[in-house]
């Protein structure tokens, strides 16, 4: 399977898993307010395991449209398209899963630089993702990144045995080349 390729930010470099990552991945132990941001369980077991940092690593590598997150010469999150040819669009996650660098505008630029692949290697036409709506961090980065929002899925996630709105927003490569 064809890998993608690296893309190269300001400060961030998009790549394939490298031998270092395994440690950097264990180096961090799941944060509560992460879990919650993701839709799990924040009072789930918060130490990672040597088969966890397999499974993730593992997942990357196989993906068509999907890189570890190189911030100061270590790991800190993935970034993903799923891409749906018949339809010329791609569903994009992002996850940061090292607090220390939340908040330096990593998401936004990180985000830029899939969307740049997206639209001007892979010329999809579309561009969409679901977000929590309680994640003002996630939904502030995508706005930043020109998604816009599309509507709401009523509760549409259980997280922690209560139902929370999800927020569907996308970007079309029109908007994406406008910028």
């Amino acid at each position: 399977m064809e890998q993608p390729p690296e893309l190269r930010g300001e400060r961030v470099l998009l790549r394939q898993p490298a031998e270092q990552d395994h440690t950097d991945y264990m180096r961090v132990d799941f944060d509560p307010e992460m879990l919650h941001m993701y839709g799990e369980d924040r009072h789930r077991r918060l130490l990672k395991t040597e088969a966890d940092a397999a499974a993730f690593l593992e997942a990357i590598s196989r993906h068509p449209h999907e890189w570890c997150v190189e911030y100061e010469g270590r790991l800190i999150g993935q970034a993903r398209l799923t891409v749906r040819w018949e339809d010329e669009k791609a569903r994009f996650a992002i996850g940061l899963f090292d607090p220390s660098v939340w908040g330096q505008g990593l998401g936004t630029e990180i985000t830029k630089l899939v969307l740049g692949y997206a639209f001007e290697t892979l010329r999809l036409h579309r561009v969409e993702l679901k977000v929590l709506a309680y994640n003002t961090r996630a939904i502030r980065c995508y706005e930043k990144s020109g998604f816009i929002k599309e509507g709401i899925e009523r509760e549409g996630a259980l997280v922690e045995g209560t139902f929370h709105d999800d927020i569907r927003m996308s970007i079309l490569r029109k908007e994406f080349e406008d910028r």
